[in-house]
């Protein structure tokens, strides 16, 4: 379909929850197609409806030979074996930080036709599973950094040539999991 402007970091539906999908119609094959080529064309491991502006529950990825995308998904841990490891986002761009996640996840979901779909994943894909669903949420990976992480994030942040400073905060994540900070 077409390659569209991913949002950046300070567009407020970065931090508005997504809706579940509930019309599997050619809107949303457009919409995952859109999500795909976006993705391709950054480079992406992974790509939100709300990094296009759309507030539906829809991620694309492509991790290694795992690709594919998911419609109203829904995650759990497998165990409790976490990873530390460096994490990026196209809506924050040429920046990353270690962030904490689940090693090993399953998901399920369905596809753009409906069909339910489930997709076991470890480490980079389990990473971007949880990554991809947290912007459903309205969360940001920048929430899970620790305090000290975060406060030099944004400072880089601020410093970024993408950055129009309209947000100065962390502050706006209306996810209760992190509530007012």
């Amino acid at each position: 379909m077409t390659v569209q402007q991913i949002r950046y970091f300070g567009d407020p539906v970065l931090r508005t929850p997504a809706a579940e999908v509930v019309d599997f119609d050619r809107e949303l094959h457009n919409l995952v197609r859109d999500l795909w080529d976006t993705m391709e064309r950054q480079g992406g491991a992974g790509l939100a409806a709300p990094q296009l502006g759309v507030g539906l529950r829809v991620f694309t990825y492509h991790c290694g030979e795992a690709e594919g995308h998911m419609v109203n998904p829904v995650w759990t841990a497998l165990d409790d074996e976490e990873q530390d490891g460096q994490e990026g986002c196209l809506s924050i761009p040429g920046l990353y930080w270690d962030c904490v996640r689940k090693k090993n996840v399953v998901a399920r979901g369905w596809n753009m036709h409906g069909e339910p779909v489930e997709v076991r994943g470890s480490d980079l894909l389990a990473r971007c599973i949880q990554h991809e669903t947290d912007h459903l949420d309205g969360v940001l990976f920048l929430d899970r950094l620790d305090e000290t992480t975060r406060k030099q994030a944004m400072k880089e942040i601020r410093r970024a040539d993408w950055f129009d400073g309209a947000v100065p905060t962390l502050k706006q994540s209306p996810h209760p999991l992190f509530g007012a900070r």
